[in-house]
């Protein structure tokens, strides 16, 4: 059984952390170790939806049908990452950063697990997880990947894609009797969720934090947005 905040959280955690630091390592290096490590990030972004549905199926046998459909946040997120890392394209470099550094980071900070290790659940789910994490710090690393200018932009833009994420989600939970996104009901296990009220009111409040965070991650990128603008004048 896992527990949040436990010492497996934490070492988990930690090896994570640096993997993903060797990786963006690897990357600045360039040449074949970028290969290398753009590779590794890009396979197990695309891979972790099917990976995750193997070790559900592996242990559970029959799987429930909000896990066994790729209609999460970080599902979504975990394909916006990794043909980010392959194409470069704008769009999904911008939705990859804001959603992984402020929806996928909650993910590993309050996990929605009830294995623990070993585990394949709890293998993949982490896996899953930082892979998204890590392409969000490795598209503006190690590709140099900005925000578009004025600093609110992209912000406001991946604010949109994901209120039109909460509504279809609400619709297919509606359908399905799932809860993707947690927008029927927040996880099982203690998340931030819990402070923010009720259903639905809760649903206005993880939007409010969600522009907020958007907002913020944002904000390292006004320098260069002057300097840029300096350099033009």
């Amino acid at each position: 059984m896992f527990s949040p905040f436990s010492a497996q959280h934490g070492i988990t955690i930690l090896i994570g952390a640096v993997i993903i630091a060797v990786l963006i390592i690897m990357g600045k290096r360039g040449g074949r170790s970028k290969t290398i490590a753009t590779g590794i990030l890009a396979f197990f972004c695309l891979s972790a939806y099917p990976l995750s549905l193997a070790a559900w199926r592996a242990t559970e046998g029959n799987v429930a049908l909000g896990n066994a459909l790729p209609f999460h946040l970080c599902d979504i997120a975990a394909f916006t990452a990794g043909f980010a890392l392959l194409t470069r394209r704008p769009l999904l470099c911008t939705l990859t950063y804001f959603w992984g550094l402020a929806a996928t980071m909650q993910g590993l900070i309050t996990p929605a697990i009830n294995y623990g290790f070993p585990h394949w659940p709890f293998i993949t789910f982490f896996i899953h997880h930082f892979v998204i994490v890590g392409a969000a710090l490795y598209l503006p690393i190690v590709e140099g990947w900005r925000p578009k200018t004025p600093f609110w932009r992209s912000p406001v833009e991946v604010f949109g894609y994901s209120i039109l994420y909460l509504i279809l989600s609400l619709g297919l939970n509606l359908a399905l009797k799932t809860n993707f996104g947690f927008s029927m009901h927040a996880p099982h296990n203690p998340s931030l969720i819990d402070k923010l009220g009720p259903w639905p009111w809760y649903l206005f409040s993880m939007q409010g934090i969600a522009l907020t965070l958007f907002l913020l991650l944002a904000l390292p990128f006004i320098k260069s947005e002057k300097m840029a603008r300096q350099n033009e004048s």
